[in-house]
């Protein structure tokens, strides 16, 4: 890092307190749009240009490969090489994969691929005949036990009536079952590298001590998703030392039926009592009316925090009620067409939902009036047929010397692949092909003055590797699971029916509670306007509009209103 390169320049007041803090418990909560990640980084960066930090001893753990690359990617842009930021399965595995040999004299076992086929043979050899959604609900079982660290027997005695067709009996026979092929065939699954880590290092004080002596520095990204095995983990990689920081925001708590406790966050001064706690509630994303939404509806909830804004005023949040299901996608859709029209580029709009299901009917609808639209957490953008083979002829390319310019190059080589100058009509694979095509290119004109066709294309690898995916100028639809850490100018949020937004299954206080949160997250992806819609059909059901709109204090517009009406000022 250069002499002139200060860390802590650019930082607000509330981030450069958090960065400047480097020894000791510390707690950041940090709001949706607060630049938690650019506080980690340049906590690090600082760490290390004042010589608290050597790079390879700090540990940054965060939940997704994407995020761990994106973590990786600004502390190289700052000039830290070196951190280990990964995810706790891949921090896990590097250690199992390390250790296993030294312990049991031969390589660590193989890890299963696809748990779902494994336990359909599992059930096989207890001549149990059970269907594809069967086997996925006991995969979410098993998954469900093992981060909450219980066992066979614990799991059975918490659910007594066992699992749809399966009793508790035959539940746990399955599961003993399914276990003993693993072992047979010497495989882990997703769930066991943390668990087989955790014993590792509970087992072999040598392993804990090399672990401890390697990284004296933890970072956690997301501390608010930590499940029970993944905070015994963590407290195991942590050892008796206390230079241990946690990042979170307990109102994003989206992900409880995958074992996430929010309650690791909300208690962790307690756990700490020398922890020093910085709270982030500054945006940088959303308008004030956006953000006064979002507060209201999380107002008085644990953990809850009041996000300011630092734009200018815009549009009050607009709310729309539709006659049904189908009038509300193609509402919607006109309205997004209105929006393209005036001026408006289609990768800075999204619309989210709730589940997968709700994306056909918006699709359809974009595509009736030629609007090209991708839907996020299909297959990756550097997995993409179009993008591998792109990737591949530009590489092959620089074997031989280059007569033209690198930008020039870039455009004939996907020219030949099909990249015409006019995109074809929306809503067909040709389409979609056409627009992996043109975000290459996109990517070559970006790039900075000098690039070489070499650098470009090891600029794209690392990019692969890392998950950094290039925006495609089409309209994003998403899951409101799927668009957490996103954010777009405008937002369609849809949906906002009860049955759909709380969802059908969500009863208790505590389901209710994680899909405000999940409702929340969706709000505050919105940084210039934010539009709300329901249904009052479903074919010929009724339905009400979600609880989580009255909260909130929204207007709506009925069936035959034309106008849209904007969502009453919350209260301060």
């Amino acid at each position: 890092m250069s002499d002139s390169a200060d860390p802590l320049a650019g930082l607000d007041e509330q981030q450069r307190a958090a960065a400047s803090i480097l020894r000791g418990p510390l707690c950041v909560l940090a709001g949706a749009g607060t630049g938690k990640t650019r506080v980690i980084t340049h906590r690090i960066a600082h760490g290390v240009d004042t010589g608290a930090y050597s790079p390879g001893r700090v540990m940054a753990v965060t939940f997704t490969s994407k995020a761990a690359g994106e973590m990786r990617g600004r502390l190289r842009a700052l000039g830290v090489e070196g951190v280990a930021a990964r995810t706790f399965h891949a921090t896990a595995l590097a250690q199992l994969n390390f250790f296993w040999p030294q312990l049991a004299g031969d390589t660590a076992p193989s890890i299963i691929d696809r748990k779902i086929r494994v336990l359909g043979q599992a059930a096989d050899g207890l001549r149990l005949h059970l269907d594809a959604a069967t086997l996925r609900d006991v995969a979410s079982r098993i998954e469900w036990r093992k981060v909450a660290m219980r066992s066979i027997e614990q799991d059975a005695v918490a659910h007594p009536t066992g699992l749809g067709a399966l009793d508790a009996g035959k539940l746990a026979d399955l599961m003993r079952a399914y276990e003993k092929v693993k072992d047979e065939r010497r495989q882990l699954d997703f769930e066991d590298v943390l668990l087989a880590c955790a014993g590792m290092l509970e087992a072999e004080p040598r392993v804990a001590a090399a672990v401890h002596e390697q990284y004296r520095h933890l970072t956690v990204d997301e501390f608010q998703d930590v499940s029970p095995l993944q905070h015994r983990l963590l407290e195991l990689w942590l050892g008796d030392r206390r230079d241990l920081c946690v990042v979170g925001d307990a109102s994003q708590t989206i992900y409880s039926f995958a074992g996430a406790d929010p309650r690791y966050l909300l208690e962790f001064a307690g756990r700490h009592p020398d922890a020093q706690v910085v709270r982030l509630e500054r945006n940088y994303r959303s308008d004030p009316a956006i953000l006064g939404v979002a507060n209201a509806l999380m107002r008085g909830r644990p953990g809850a925090l009041a996000l300011v804004s630092s734009r200018e005023s815009g549009p009050q949040p607009m709310v729309t009620e539709y006659p049904d299901d189908s009038a509300e996608a193609n509402g919607v859709a006109a309205t997004i067409a209105a929006q393209l029209a005036g001026g408006v580029s289609p990768d800075d709009v999204a619309v989210l939902y709730r589940a997968n299901a709700q994306s056909a009917p918006l699709l359809a609808a974009l595509a009736k009036r030629g609007i090209a639209a991708s839907v996020l957490g299909g297959t990756r953008f550097f997995d993409l047929p179009e993008v591998r083979q792109a990737v591949m002829a530009l590489r092959a390319a620089t074997v031989a010397p280059i007569e033209t310019s690198f930008l020039a190059t870039v455009r004939d080589i996907l020219r030949g692949l099909g990249l015409t100058d006019e995109p074809p009509p929306a809503g067909g694979a040709l389409r979609d092909a056409w627009e992996a095509r043109a975000a290459v290119l996109r990517l070559a004109e970006e790039a900075p003055a000098g690039m070489s066709l070499r650098a470009f294309t090891d600029e794209l690898m690392s990019r692969g590797r890392d998950q950094h995916e290039p925006a495609m100028r089409t309209v994003t639809l998403a899951t409101l699971h799927a668009a957490k850490g996103l954010e777009w100018d405008h937002v369609h949020l849809v949906g906002m029916s009860e049955g759909l937004l709380p969802i059908s299954y969500a009863t208790g206080f505590e389901q209710i509670d994680e899909e405000r949160r999940l409702a929340y997250v969706g709000i505050t992806r919105a940084a210039r306007t934010l539009s709300l819609s329901s249904s009052a059909h479903s074919g010929s059901r009724p339905r009400q509009r979600s609880r989580f709109l009255q909260e909130i204090g929204t207007g709506s517009v009925r069936a035959g209103d034309a106008r849209a009406r904007p969502a009453a000022r919350p209260r301060s």
